[in-house]
């Protein structure tokens, strides 16, 4: 694009954003009741109008034109994800659930006793920890250690027996 090129588009824009800023703020401004947001798709329009002009673009109505590419956008933000602000949903009278205090705790204590598992004797901590930490079966740990189904669901009672007097004591 040769230098006279660029300043007969730089003029021809100019003259049609001062010939049709406002029609065109309030056109977007029916769409999409935001003057905001009316305001930012009037500035794009714009820009995306010179870059077509720079491209060699040929433009024979500048009004129709830019209606064009002003109704395009307001079609592309339409069409975007929307996101809304904590105020606004504060205002509606959303309330955040901050989370289930009695949740947290039981949290916090099943952390606080599967830590205690190491200070059980061997047998039982290998037992708890297929149990709770892999999460196996009775069946399943039977297979694993070779033991019957009834002598895993016995050393698991005594395990939990003992973790809990160990977490009755921790925290006393």
């Amino acid at each position: 694009m040769t230098t006279q090129n660029v300043k007969k588009s730089q003029a021809d824009l100019t003259l049609a954003y001062h010939n049709h800023q406002k029609e065109l703020i309030l056109y977007a401004l029916s769409k999409t009741q935001d003057r905001d947001m009316s305001e930012d798709l009037i500035q794009q329009t714009f820009i995306k109008t010179w870059t077509y002009l720079v491209k060699q673009g040929k433009i024979d109505l500048m009004k129709a034109f830019l209606y064009h590419v002003l109704k395009n956008l307001i079609v592309d933000q339409y069409r975007k994800p929307k996101t809304i602000s904590l105020d606004a949903l504060l205002s509606k009278g959303f309330e955040a659930k901050v989370g289930d205090p009695e949740r947290l705790v039981n949290i916090i204590d099943g952390k606080a006793a599967f830590s205690l598992i190491k200070n059980l004797p061997e047998k039982y901590q290998r037992v708890m920890e297929m149990r709770y930490a892999r999460d196996l079966s009775l069946k399943e740990m039977s297979i694993i250690t070779g033991q019957s189904i009834n002598a895993m669901a016995v050393q698991s009672h005594r395990g939990l027996l003992k973790l809990k007097l160990l977490y009755d004591h921790a925290s006393a």
